[in-house]
């Protein structure tokens, strides 16, 4: 069946034609995200959602929404999702970080022009029949320093406009490497520098625990006086009333905004002070950009449903289209080996261990975490996913820590996974086979060679003779036909294992006929997903 995308907010026709050009059957309803009700009504049945900044996805949507696996952003900004409930979820949410980053960088530069030279106040006056040309004196940007904090996607362009301007660049970024630095051609200084020198401060930086208010009161009084502030990033960044006290007693000598802490802002107490250039939210607001976005959205949705690709999504490592093709095989395996873990362990586990040997080593590990924590979460909780795994680790207190290392061995690369309990620890390995066909290859330190299957029998026991024979023969009388048998043992007379892969679930009256025996220290049925 075809997956289902409901676009609730106005997107191109370019975009909505993409979903349908790629087999997804998507139902446009452009004025359904202002409705709350009836967005809550209508979302159970889509696969895929695909908005804007008017549909506000809430809690209660996303518990409405059971069969709801991404949420498309058309744009940057997601304060309009509940990021931590989709995940919970298991809900991937995308956004499209690159196609509206010229026109927001350009709307930074030319409200910076704006303000430097008062053209709004200057234009007002000019069209209510005044002439007050000495009333509007402005400044040059060439020659000044400009600090940028953030130099991302957006901060980057804003740094190379700046020095066409003949600007001296600041910027501040604790992720921008000296050597990045310098290839931009900018200065990379500490946030304090960056207030004392800058004559304009122009911010490009996400919403956070960390970034909120980073601009606060403290900051703003220690700018160089005169100083001018551009805010086309996010509300909260900037604490208005601080930068409007600032303003008043003249030490800031102006500020244009774009954004604001409460959104849409009727009232705020920047209005109406001197020198203050505001707009609605227009960083993003060019034909060109919403066409980009729109049409970014719709391909990254459709290669998600159609392929399990992953692209600029918030709460999950991305994985390419042409990733998840050969890291497929791999992802199966890991969601294997976490789900052998799972469903042999009973006690709270405190953390979990993932080694990554060979080739494997050089994937993307992060994709494969969120797979095996997965595996392991499934049996407790089976509604987790990819995306609501490490969440539900982190809130359980378990600490997952990842190991990659060169070709160690026979096979060209392995995945192992190791559990730790209060008291004891529960490890298993697997591969990938040139069939593309994963494969358990230890357990417990025992060497193996198992195939897996949807059904399956673990037990262990000392190695001593007829243990095969009293496997075959139970099952047998059980009607339980085996597809593979793998055995494998520490040494002669010491702990032994054996996997059976088998046509339909053991039932109980076979389990309980083989722990008669006495003979198994463990009698364990398994499940694997091999769909």
């Amino acid at each position: 069946m075809a997956p289902k995308v409901l676009v609730s907010d106005k997107l191109s026709e370019t975009a909505v034609q993409i979903f349908r050009d790629r087999g997804i059957e998507v139902d446009f309803q452009p004025d359904l995200g202002k409705d709350k009700e009836a967005l809550l009504r209508a979302i159970p049945e889509y696969d895929g959602l695909a908005i804007r900044s008017a549909t506000k996805v809430t809690e209660k949507i996303l518990n409405a929404a059971k069969n709801l696996k991404v949420i498309g952003r058309a744009g940057i900004g997601t304060d309009n999702i509940d990021k931590v409930a989709a995940s919970k979820k298991g809900v991937i949410v995308m956004n499209t970080p690159f196609g509206n980053t010229i026109t927001t960088a350009e709307h930074a530069i030319a409200m910076m022009f704006a303000c430097a030279r008062q053209i709004p106040a200057a234009d007002a006056s000019t069209q209510a029949g005044k002439w007050e040309k000495s009333k509007f004196m402005g400044v040059e940007l060439t020659a000044k320093t400009l600090g940028v904090i953030g130099a991302g996607n957006i901060g980057s362009i804003v740094c190379d406009r700046a020095r066409g301007l003949k600007m001296k660049v600041l910027a501040y970024d604790p992720y921008l490497g000296e050597e990045k630095a310098r290839t931009m051609q900018v200065e990379k200084v500490e946030l304090d520098e960056l207030l004392a020198r800058a004559d304009f401060i122009t911010l490009h930086v996400p919403l956070t625990d960390q970034t909120r208010n980073i601009l606060g009161r403290e900051a703003l009084e220690k700018t160089k006086k005169g100083v001018r502030i551009i805010n086309c990033a996010r509300g909260g960044l900037v604490d208005e009333e601080a930068l409007a006290d600032l303003i008043r007693s003249g030490h800031v000598a102006g500020a244009a905004f774009d954004v604001f802490s409460v959104e849409p802002a009727k009232e705020n107490v920047l209005f109406g002070l001197p020198n203050v250039v505001c707009t609605p939210h227009l960083g993003a607001a060019t034909t060109e950009a919403q066409e980009n976005v729109a049409i970014q959205v719709a391909e990254q949705m459709s290669n998600y449903l159609l392929e399990g690709a992953v692209e600029n999504a918030l709460n999950m490592p991305s994985m390419t289209a042409e990733e998840a093709k050969v890291m497929g095989p791999w992802v199966k395996l890991a969601g294997h080996l976490g789900s052998f873990i799972g469903q042999m362990t009973d006690e709270p586990i405190k953390a979990i261990n993932i080694l990554y040997d060979g080739s494997v080593a050089a994937m993307n590990l992060e994709a494969l975490n969120c797979a095996v924590i997965a595996g392991i979460m499934k049996k407790a909780n089976p509604d987790v996913n990819m995306v609501s795994a490490p969440y539900i680790a982190k809130e359980r207190g378990i600490q997952i820590s990842t190991t990659s290392q060169d070709q160690s061995g026979a096979f060209e690369g392995y995945v192992k996974v190791t559990a730790v309990m209060e008291k004891r620890e529960r490890s298993i390995a697997g591969t990938v086979f040139s069939d593309g066909k994963p494969r358990f290859i230890q357990i417990k330190g025992i060497n193996i060679d198992a195939e897996v299957g949807a059904h399956m029998l673990y037990t262990t026991n000392r190695d001593e003779p007829g243990i095969i024979g009293t496997l075959g023969r139970t099952l047998g009388e059980h009607e339980v036909n085996i597809a593979n048998f793998t055995l494998g043992r520490a040494e002669p007379g010491g702990e032994a294992i054996a996997l059976l892969y088998v046509d339909e679930p053991v039932p109980a009256e076979a389990r309980a006929k083989l722990a008669e025996t006495g003979l198994f220290r463990q009698i364990k049925p398994l499940e694997f997903d091999v769909t």
